[in-house]
């Protein structure tokens, strides 16, 4: 059974749950929604600490990690989609984050 986009627009994220290995999310009407972490590479990356500051974004739609850089819809989740980010791009994010390149601040 699918959902349609009415039905998606009219569902919103209440809660979110990081574990090492899952995100779950609770909706507006009533279900919970998981999926696994490595869907998402900047949430597998990031510490427990760095997971748990999220918040909702218009009104529930999606969800922001703000020391991640992620963004994540509830339609997305819904539709079973995983992170479109591309190789090239998350490779630059975690140099960025690692200090490689003599980039973020860090010394030699």
């Amino acid at each position: 059974m699918s959902s349609s986009a009415h039905d998606m627009i009219d569902v919103l994220a209440t809660d979110v749950k990081v574990t090492e290995d899952t995100l779950t999310v609770d909706l507006s009407d009533g279900r919970t929604i998981s999926a696994p972490l490595v869907w998402y590479p900047r949430l597998l990356n990031g510490t427990a600490k760095e997971r748990s500051k999220w918040e909702l974004i218009a009104k529930g739609c999606g969800i922001h990690w703000p020391k991640l850089d992620e963004d994540i819809s509830v339609e997305n989740l819904l539709l079973g989609q995983r992170s479109m980010e591309g190789p090239k791009s998350f490779q630059r994010w975690l140099d960025k984050r690692t200090g490689k390149n003599g980039k973020n601040g860090s010394k030699p």
